[in-house]
C-alpha cells in the first residue's frame, strides 16, 4: 500500500530513504516559527481542516474548485479541506472580533492541501506558518509584520546573503493603471499581466499589455524606477530604524496576482534565485468585510510560508542540525531481581525531566551498553542494590557511585 501522489510520510532520523521526510525538521521548524511569532506578541489559533465550500469560493471565486479536494458530506453540504488558512481566519475573526483588542495579532501552523499538479517545491499537502495583524491601517503594522517574516528566516541562520524580501504596493500599480488611462473593468487583468511578467516572454507582454491600452516599455521603466511611494518609504523607514533595511529591495514586479490583496504586498525570495517564493503577502483590507457579509469592516495583512521549500533552502545551505535526539541516561538493569526497583529510577527519573531508556525485556549486559551508545545517551545507571547506584558518564567514562534517590544530583 503506497501513500498518495503529492503527500508526504514523515520519519523520525535517521531517514531510512530519500523519499522521506523528516518529522525532526519538521518539529525544528514549527518550533522556530512559535517562538519567533510569540517574541512578537502573536498569539496562536487554529480552524477546522474542513470547511464550507463556500468560504473558499466567496473569497477566490469558482475557479478555485478546480484545486481544492471538495465533495459532499453525507448532510450533502459541500465541503472542501482548506487550501489555505486566511478565509478561515477572516470567518474567525469575523465571527468574535469585538472581544479581542485592536490590532489583533495572531498565528497558525495549518496543514493545507490543493489538488494541483506536482513541481518542485510544490505538492498536495504542506505545512504553513500563516501570521496575520488585524484592525490596523497604518503601515507601521506593515512594517511589523515584515520585520516578523525576518526574523523567522534569520532564526533558521539564514542572512541578507540568503534571502530578500522583494516590497510591492498594489496602491502604486493603481495609481500607475489609473494614471495611464486604463480602463477599470481590465483592472484585474492588467494586474495578472503584471504578475506574470517575469515568467512570460517579452513579445507575450507586449502583446498583453499593448491589448489594456499600455506599452512593455513604459511598465518596465516603471519597475526599474523603483521609486518607492510614500507608504514603501515609511515601511523602509521603520524597518531602518529595527536595523532590518538591507533585507529589503522595492520590487514592482511583486503585485501577488490573487484578487484580495488591496495596499502593500511582499514576496520572500532566495538570493541566489534557486527556488519558489519562500513566503508571501500583503493587505486585505476587504477580505473580512466580504466573509462576513459586510457585518464586519476590518483591515487585516498577513503572509504566509510554506515548509517544502523552506526545507529545501535549509538543505541545499547546509543549516539543518543534526537531529541526534540524544537521551539523558539510560537504566541498566542486569539483575532481573533489581528490576522492580529500576523501574522505580526511571520512573523518578522522566518524573524529574530526563529523557530516560532501559530494556523493556531481559537482555545481555554487552547488549543493552550497545543499545546506550547507539541512542547516544549522556550516561547510564545501574542499580547495584535496592539503595545504591552506579552512574557513568560515557563521554568522561567516569563513574561514581550514589544512592537510589541522589542520581539526578550526578547527572551534570
Amino acid at each position: 500500500m503506497e501513500r498518495l501522489p503529492g503527500f508526504r510520510d514523515f520519519y523520525p532520523e535517521p531517514l531510512p530513504h530519500s523519499d522521506v521526510w523528516s518529522a525532526d525538521a519538521r518539529q525544528y521548524i514549527f518550533e522556530q516559527w512559535r517562538t519567533t511569532a510569540r517574541r512578537y506578541g502573536f498569539r496562536e489559533y487554529d480552524g477546522p481542516p474542513l470547511e464550507p465550500l463556500e468560504l473558499f469560493t466567496t473569497k477566490s471565486g469558482e475557479e478555485i474548485v478546480g484545486q481544492l479536494y471538495n465533495f459532499a458530506d453525507k448532510g450533502d453540504r459541500a465541503v472542501a479541506l482548506r487550501p489555505e488558512m486566511t478565509p478561515t481566519l477572516a470567518r474567525m475573526v469575523a465571527a468574535h472580533e469585538r472581544n479581542y483588542k485592536k490590532p489583533v495579532k495572531w498565528f497558525a501552523i495549518p496543514q493545507l492541501f490543493r489538488y494541483e499538479r506536482q513541481q518542485k517545491g510544490r505538492l498536495r499537502e504542506h505545512f504553513q506558518f500563516n501570521a496575520d495583524l488585524m484592525g490596523e491601517t497604518d503601515p507601521a503594522a506593515d512594517a511589523e509584520l515584515i520585520a516578523l517574516l525576518i526574523d523567522t528566516l534569520r532564526s533558521f541562520k539564514l542572512t541578507e546573503s540568503d534571502f530578500v524580501i522583494r516590497l510591492s504596493s498594489r496602491n502604486a500599480w493603481h495609481d500607475f493603471f489609473k494614471q495611464g488611462g486604463g480602463n477599470a473593468t481590465h483592472e484585474y487583468d492588467f494586474f495578472q499581466a503584471i504578475d506574470k511578467l517575469e515568467r512570460t516572454a517579452p513579445e507575450e507582454n507586449e502583446k498583453k499589455l499593448a491589448a489594456l491600452g499600455f506599452s512593455f516599455a513604459a511598465v518596465n521603466q516603471f519597475i526599474e524606477s523603483g521609486k518607492p511611494t510614500m507608504e514603501l518609504q515609511s515601511i523602509l523607514n521603520n524597518l531602518a530604524a529595527r536595523g532590518l533595511r538591507e533585507f529589503v529591495k522595492v520590487d514592482y514586479h511583486v503585485i501577488r496576482g490573487l484578487a484580495y490583496y488591496t495596499g502593500v504586498v511582499f514576496e520572500a525570495f532566495d538570493a541566489k534565485g534557486e527556488f519558489r517564493a519562500i513566503a508571501g503577502g500583503g493587505r486585505y483590507d476587504n477580505l473580512i468585510k466580504l466573509i462576513s457579509g459586510g457585518k464586519v469592516d476590518l483591515p487585516a495583512l498577513g503572509f504566509g510560508m510554506g515548509d517544502v521549500v523552506l526545507l529545501e533552502l535549509l538543505r541545499a545551505r547546509g543549516l539543518l542540525p543534526k537531529f541526534d535526539s540524544p537521551m539523558d541516561v539510560y537504566v541498566l538493569i542486569e539483575d532481573e531481581t533489581l528490576r522492580s526497583p529500576s523501574l522505580k529510577l526511571v520512573q523518578d527519573l522522566r518524573a524529574a525531566g530526563y529523557a530516560v531508556d532501559y530494556p523493556l525485556t531481559p537482555v545481555k549486559p554487552d547488549k543493552q551498553f550497545k543499545r546506550a551508545q547507539d541512542l547516544k545517551v549522556a550516561h547510564t545507571a545501574r542499580l547495584e542494590s535496592d539503595a545504591y547506584v552506579r552512574i557513568r558518564d560515557l563521554k568522561t567514562r567516569k563513574e561514581v557511585v550514589a544512592g537510589a534517590n541522589d542520581v539526578a544530583n550526578h547527572l551534570g
